[in-house]
């Protein structure tokens, strides 16, 4: 079964002239494989949780990032041996080919979760302790909101940086149909209350 671990909580404060953001950064091992979840854009931290784990850039074997806003995958360049992926495409240095659906030898599913962005993904993540979904930015919380975490409220959220709200209320609904915990773009990791 997988591990999952956050790495970095996802953090974002409007200040003057826009935000200080990067998102939740997840770390995946899962069959000798070690798969990074929305680098972010906070270089030193990533360093100082990666040096925590006892890993270097080096040693991922894969990244996704669910999104390409900048706050997701401004750091993907830093892991030079991973291959990356999003929504369709896994890409080995300047080769490019659809995954399946999967990360490549692992039963981690990439789903298709458009609304906050037209091309955005989360993976579905088997665990011990049930399904993990790492959601980006289905849901996420600006540092100085009250995370509600009921369906109810989870449905309701409103996104200022939505694209399509009809289909960010459709992703929401599948993936709290199907995790058992949820780990947001921004925000702390919540059980979903079945």
């Amino acid at each position: 079964m997988a591990k999952v671990k956050v790495l970095i909580e996802g953090y974002a404060k409007e200040i003057k002239g826009g935000w200080l953001a990067s998102s939740t950064t997840t770390l995946i091992r899962d069959r000798g494989l070690n798969i990074v979840v929305d680098p972010g854009k906070n270089r030193s931290l990533l360093l100082q949780k990666f040096k925590e784990e006892n890993l270097r850039p080096e040693d991922t074997d894969f990244v996704l990032v669910t999104h390409t806003h900048l706050d997701h995958s401004y750091l993907l360049g830093i892991f030079p041996n991973a291959r990356a992926l999003d929504d369709e495409v896994v890409y080995d240095q300047d080769k490019e080919g659809e995954h399946g659906g999967t990360i490549p030898g692992t039963a981690i599913k990439i789903i298709s979760t458009p609304g906050h962005d037209q091309f955005h993904s989360s993976l579905v993540v088997p665990t011990e302790k049930g399904t993990v979904v790492v959601a980006g930015d289905v849901f996420w919380w600006a540092d100085n909101e009250e995370q509600k975490t009921d369906e109810t409220s989870l449905l309701e959220r409103k996104d200022p940086f939505v694209k399509d709200e009809k289909a960010l209320l459709e992703s929401r609904k599948e993936v709290l149909k199907i995790a058992d915990w949820i780990i947001p773009g921004h925000g702390k990791m919540f059980k979903v209350e079945k």
